[in-house]
């Protein structure tokens, strides 16, 4: 990732850099209302963002959670990955009509008002909302909003959908590529919630590139699967996780390696920035495990340490505490059933090797030296508006007991995240 001294630079960047791909139009809009389920009746904001095709295509592909409660908006989207065209999406963010009284119907009025307005068959659109979790969308003052928004349809203005559907995001997080005559772009909302399973957040992908429709849905199977699924935040999977792929094929087609390959690598920046732009994020913690038998038990023993609590709390400390890297992984290991042999056990942090053949390596000087490391991986996580670094602090996990390997990421856990999340709605 490019380095960026302020917000400005950032979104300077951003325009230069994450064009549309032919054939696409985005749009993005607000209204204000008060929800009925909060006790005050401050006003709250919502945004409402558009991303439509020129035409319908039926090169589309999507996943969602398997969150066993999911939202309304999952609950259609698995409807209309069966069909046999799509045109677009509508996005809301703040609520995400999850559970609500008539939150089916209320998403059908909304997808049924987009599709009229543009002219097209509902079934082309899809709903799609973010946000709180339980409240009911605000439908009326949604419609009324509608128009502007979609009249407001244009050619660029990714920035502006990337914002648009931000909640606690810190800020828009987008990454391109370039495919043969046409490109990749890919952007992505999330901070918190976040243990992905088959999909992630809300994310969304475009690209003109023609890939037929099995192809496409295969490989970007394989592309969430190598990204978005090693990463996490908080360990609490989203009931909303969605990820869609669309294609106008207005550029033609691509070599299938290549495409593949760099659709891989939009899907895996974006993860990537969704773990550093996590809600309270200070560290971006990369841990890569090695020597067990298969690599889906590789991704697993490096999520129960991204995932432990203690081993958070003190890499935000920038306290080199590895005794509790050894702690989760034994911890994980009993309920798994993995036979370690201890002293073929090798763990390493930035490098420095910290236990080795059954015991710590550990003194004055390398505690001093992790220290620092830490301290220089770390982000202001009160700053908002752009990415201050791309650094991360790197844990590698040799168990000694097989060939496989797999990387994870994962942030710290701050007290900002404790006061985002307690405050979330009030």
């Amino acid at each position: 990732m490019e380095h960026f001294p302020d917000q400005e630079s950032y979104e300077a960047w951003l325009d230069r850099s994450c064009r549309l791909p032919d054939g696409f139009r985005v749009s993005s809009g607000s209204l204000t209302f008060v929800p009925r389920e909060r006790p005050t009746l401050e006003p709250y904001r919502m945004n409402m963002s558009m991303i439509l095709l020129d035409e319908p295509t039926d090169m589309f592909a999507g996943m969602c959670t398997r969150n066993a409660i999911v939202g309304a908006p999952v609950v259609i989207a698995r409807e209309l990955l069966q069909g046999r065209q799509t045109q677009g999406v509508i996005v809301n963010n703040r609520i995400s009509n999850v559970c609500a009284p008539d939150g089916i119907e209320d998403a059908h009025r909304v997808q049924e008002a987009t599709a009229a307005r543009i002219g097209c068959d509902p079934t082309l659109i899809f709903p799609v909302s973010t946000g709180i979790i339980g409240w009911k969308l605000p439908v009326d003052d949604m419609l009324e909003a509608l128009p502007a928004v979609c009249g407001g349809l244009q050619r660029y203005g990714a920035r502006e959908f990337a914002q648009g559907i931000m909640t606690t995001d810190r800020y828009p997080k987008m990454a391109h590529a370039e495919v043969g005559n046409g490109r990749i772009l890919g952007i992505a909302k999330g901070a918190g919630m976040v243990e992905p399973d088959l999909a992630t957040m809300l994310v969304f992908i475009m690209t003109d590139i023609r890939v037929e429709r099995a192809k496409l849905r295969a490989v970007f199977a394989d592309a969430v699967d190598r990204s978005f699924n090693h990463i996490s935040i908080d360990s609490d999977q989203s009931t909303s996780d969605m990820a869609l792929l669309l294609s106008s094929g207005a550029a033609g087609t691509a070599d299938d390696a290549a495409f593949a390959s760099a659709l891989c690598e939009v899907c895996r920046t974006l993860s990537l920035q969704v773990v550093r732009n996590g809600e309270g994020t200070a560290h971006v913690i990369e841990v890569t495990v090695s020597g067990l038998s298969t690599e889906s038990a590789c991704r697993a023993a490096g999520k129960a340490v991204v995932n432990s609590p203690l081993i958070k709390t003190a890499i935000y400390g920038n306290d080199p505490n590895v005794g509790r890297i050894v702690g989760a992984l034994g911890d994980h290991a009993s309920r798994e059933g993995i036979p370690v042999q201890v002293e073929l056990l090798e763990i390493r942090i930035g490098g420095e090797l910290v236990f080795a053949r059954g015991s710590f390596r550990l003194d004055r000087e390398k505690e001093i030296t992790l220290s620092s490391y830490l301290s220089k991986a770390a982000m202001n996580p009160r700053v908002r508006g752009y990415p201050q670094h791309d650094l991360c602090v790197q844990i590698s996990i040799d168990f000694g007991l097989g060939p496989a390997e797999s990387t994870v990421w994962g942030s710290d856990l701050s007290d900002e995240y404790v006061h985002e999340n307690a405050d979330y709605r009030t």
